[in-house]
């Protein structure tokens, strides 16, 4: 009975190991042994397809161009100039630079940070939570009604003298 049982199980390990396919796609490498699906036609190619046909040619082209406008335009050599005379009015060089590669650590930091939280697993979810639960608020506190958005703009220009030093 044993003899019987392994002769059987060795008659199935070789009928799975017999390739199904013809001599002739040997040389190729397959994953697994079932035979190749039929290529997909996607339905929604062809319905788009049809309704950019129904579009006639003059109407499709006008929806595709946009115009660009004369003030859009820099020049590279301007902008430099500008950035240059601007440099030149900076009187504390050194503290511009440090506050300049201090934000670039600042922003790198924070980078990391926001990777290694988002490798947590329920951490992100919880965060994109708090993060609309603020959103509502902040409108709700500050864009909702007439008189607190009045608040919020007089409270931007508060803040906005404090930084500039105009206060």
């Amino acid at each position: 009975m044993a003899t019987a049982a392994s002769s059987s199980s060795s008659m199935v390990a070789t009928a799975v190991l017999i390739p199904r396919f013809p001599a002739a796609s040997v040389g190729t490498t397959r994953c697994s042994a079932l035979p190749p699906l039929p290529p997909r036609v996607s339905t929604a190619s062809l319905s788009f397809s049809s309704s950019v046909k129904l579009i006639p040619e003059s109407k499709r082209f006008s929806l595709l161009q946009t115009k660009a406008s004369e003030e859009t335009s820099v020049d590279a050599g301007d902008l430099f100039a500008d950035l240059k005379e601007k440099w030149d009015k900076v009187e504390d060089k050194t503290t511009v630079v440090l506050y300049g590669g201090g934000a670039l650590v600042a922003v790198w930091l924070s980078s990391i940070l926001i990777g290694a939280i988002n490798s947590v697993p329920l951490l992100p979810k919880i965060m994109e939570l708090v993060g609309v639960g603020y959103t509502g608020w902040f409108i709700y506190r500050y864009l909702l009604f007439k008189s607190s958005r009045k608040e919020l703009a007089t409270d931007i220009e508060a803040l906005k003298n404090k930084i500039t030093g105009t206060e």
